[in-house]
């Protein structure tokens, strides 16, 4: 059976593309993760945690307007910051329920708030971000997306960063899409610029211009956006706008984990599986998949999946193989589904 190493950099639609290597390794290169978002704007008041804890720890015994605002506030702060270090959807909402529980605060109380507060961006934008994610709310990916052009008309960045990514991942408005990333990377937004590479990359709202695509990734990456460093490193492996350095790419890849990118960790595990820009090593390359698919990165789950079912380096284990193959399966990946298929009928 052959290994099926799954690369992780930017996904919107889950393009593959497979390639063999003299190992019979099949790499279906597949761009993961494009929620990476903007630079924390500099005039943004950030609040200091000390100011909401008293009001917080009682919130849901005597609510004041300015308590939920502060708590609004700092929830859409946390997310400016999260996204500008290019951190996944899983990563962004643990920290979110990290903030909800560290503080005590009641999630029925700030949705109720956020329905009778729909005067500012921020309040509109995170109501549309609680109906996005099913959070209190049943998913109204519609519902949310009608928030951020709301929220996005009143110039909320990190609205208009989200709804560019609906514009490609819902409505299929890839030329709306291009058009937002295209105007937010002009400012200097690492995220658009990252997003804008990718539209480079794929042709969406554009023609594809593998040279722009490696700009945009470099720019993004410069900034310290870890989508755009994993995405960089993807270019150098494959020498998308650039000459191949399987190395330069293994360092790359290597930044993007170590700063917390799940992409980039499954990546790397990817690199030390077939020894791509370094030396092969199935037992970093085990634990790097096994540490990603626990935070949720589909591609991840997949490659440890594959290793609990081959039996070679790590002992066979059929259950665990089945498990993180349906776990991939979940999230879309149509291996995985394949592999799962076969293994539940044997």
């Amino acid at each position: 059976m052959q290994l099926f190493c799954h690369y992780s950099s930017i996904s919107s639609d889950n393009k593959m593309n497979a390639a063999n290597n003299s190992d019979n390794v099949d790499m279906s290169n597949t761009y993961n993760s494009l929620h990476g978002i903007t630079q924390i704007i500099k005039n943004f008041n950030k609040i200091n945690m000390k100011e909401i804890e008293p009001t917080a720890q009682n919130i849901n015994e005597n609510i004041f307007e300015e308590d939920l605002s502060i708590v609004v506030d700092e929830l859409i702060n946390l997310n400016f910051d999260d996204l500008n270090k290019g951190y996944d959807d899983n990563t962004r909402k643990q920290h979110f329920f990290d903030y909800i529980v560290n503080n005590g605060i009641i999630l029925q109380e700030i949705y109720d708030w956020l329905l009778n507060n729909q005067y500012y961006p921020n309040s509109i934008y995170l109501l549309g971000y609680f109906n996005y994610h099913g959070i209190v709310t049943n998913i109204n990916k519609q519902k949310a997306f009608e928030l951020y052009q709301i929220a996005a008309e009143l110039k909320s960045i990190v609205a208009q960063l989200d709804l560019s990514d609906m514009y490609i991942e819902v409505e299929k408005n890839y030329d709306k899409a291009f058009e937002l990333s295209k105007m937010l990377a002009e400012i200097g937004n690492p995220n658009a610029m990252n997003k804008l590479g990718y539209c480079y990359d794929f042709g969406i709202g554009i023609d594809t211009n593998e040279s722009k695509a490696f700009e945009s990734y470099k720019k993004a990456a410069d900034l310290g956006n870890t989508n755009g460093i994993n995405n960089l490193a993807w270019c150098y492996e494959n020498g998308l706008g650039t000459n191949v350095n399987k190395e330069k790419a293994f360092e790359l890849y290597k930044k993007a984990a170590e700063l917390g990118n799940v992409s980039g960790m499954n990546s790397l595990g990817c690199c030390y599986d077939i020894g791509s820009g370094t030396d092969v090593n199935k037992q970093k390359a085990f634990e790097l998949y096994k540490e990603a698919a626990n935070l949720g990165n589909n591609y991840a789950q997949y490659n440890l999946a594959l290793i609990y079912e081959k039996g070679k380096e790590i002992k066979k284990d059929i259950a665990k193989a089945i498990y993180w193959h349906k776990k991939s399966a979940e999230q879309g990946h149509e291996y995985a589904k394949k592999h799962l298929n076969i293994l539940l009928k044997n």
